[in-house]
């Protein structure tokens, strides 16, 4: 039970990082908070794990909490807002996997031993990271511009402040299928057997909707920051003026 234990210990981690995020920088917090989720993701997904007695790969809960970031954005800020975190997280990765494969073509030190494990540890990581990164847009995109439509969606039809919870979970769930299926298929199409592939994809799907219905109080918790404007640092529309 140790994975699963440090699974509910992430899942946590997670989401009192983003209340904390939020608390103390306010909007800017949050959309921060993307391309965090998206970049971690993309490094810690590379690792299968067994979770629940059922193979996994790590990265769901960070990258699931991209779409309850939004969510957070869309409830409290506009759909512009949100689209605009989309965005960011978007470039985010395209930026990351060009600057680290960039970074392998530099031949380490010649007989500086650490050097030349930290190049193949590198080499390990970020040479999987196009394939990835490819599978991680496509999917980023599809589902995450899904979320912001649908959040809204449900919200034009349930505009009561009560149904937070089902605007939040109706357009995530939705959404981290449609990400659980295009990342799945493109990211490891070949490279497990079929058997795997679909184990892969059921318990990704499944981490993610956990994740989905356990953000709700923190989404709720997020409005209650917003409405009484706590922030630590004060968010402002205009930037602060620079001393003479």
């Amino acid at each position: 039970m140790q994975n699963e234990l440090l699974w509910l210990v992430m899942l946590l981690a997670n989401f009192l990082m983003i209340i904390a995020a939020f608390k103390f920088f306010g909007k800017w917090g949050l959309i921060m908070w993307i391309p965090i989720s998206v970049i971690v993701a993309n490094i810690q997904v590379i690792q299968t794990v067994k979770l629940f007695g059922l193979a996994a790969t790590l990265g769901n809960i960070v990258y699931a909490t991209s779409f309850l970031v939004t969510d957070i954005l869309s409830e409290n800020y506009g759909k512009e807002e949100a689209k605009k975190a989309v965005w960011i997280g978007f470039f985010s990765l395209i930026a990351m996997t060009l600057l680290m494969n960039l970074a392998l073509y530099f031949q380490p030190l010649a007989g500086d031993d650490f050097a030349g494990v930290a190049h193949e540890s590198l080499s390990t990581i970020f040479e999987l990271m196009p394939r990835i990164a490819v599978a991680s847009l496509i999917a980023y995109l599809l589902s995450q511009r899904h979320d912001v439509w649908a959040f809204h969606f449900w919200k034009n039809r349930f505009p009561k402040s009560h149904h937070l919870w089902l605007r939040n979970n109706l357009s995530t769930m939705v959404s981290q299928l449609i990400d659980s299926v295009a990342f799945t298929f493109i990211a490891f199409y070949g490279v497990f057997e079929w058997p795997v592939l679909w184990e892969i994809l059921v318990t990704t799907y499944f981490l993610k909707w956990i994740v989905a219905a356990a953000d709700t109080p923190f989404v709720y918790w997020s409005r209650l920051i917003h409405r009484n404007g706590n922030f630590v640092m004060k968010e402002s529309g205009a930037p602060e003026p620079i001393g003479e």
